[in-house]
């Protein structure tokens, strides 16, 4: 089991993570207490989920995963809202979603992963 903080699925969490805490600085008041915190709060949750995933055993590995996933998809309707409302530009937007993208992907093999490598221990048994 590798340290959590190698791997690059929670690197890319974390620099999302710092992105977005630079990115909601410049939020109006109004939209730095609701919508930004949302934004940190759920990326945090993210690379908790991602560190929980890392740690926990095999059987309980894609729970957390698949509650990043979900974060992951939180993160990117929230970041369509404040695009939307014109909170963030479409410069900064698509910055971050390049980030949210490639995060989603790395999810998505590490699930894949997990569940082809529990499928062949559940088949050993």
């Amino acid at each position: 089991m590798a340290l959590f903080s190698e791997l690059p699925v929670y690197k890319l969490g974390y620099d999302l993570l710092l992105a977005i805490y630079e990115r909601t600085k410049l939020f109006t008041r109004e939209h730095k207490y609701t919508l930004g915190k949302k934004l940190k709060n759920e990326t945090l949750e993210l690379l908790i989920n991602i560190y929980k995933a890392n740690k926990s055993k095999q059987t309980t590995r894609l729970q957390y995963i698949d509650t990043a996933r979900q974060n992951i998809e939180v993160v990117r309707l929230l970041l369509r809202v404040a695009k939307d409302l014109k909170i963030i530009g479409i410069k900064g937007h698509v910055a971050l979603n390049v980030q949210v993208e490639e995060l989603s992907k790395q999810l998505s093999s590490w699930q894949k992963y997990t569940a082809g490598a529990h499928a062949k221990e559940q088949k050993n048994e």
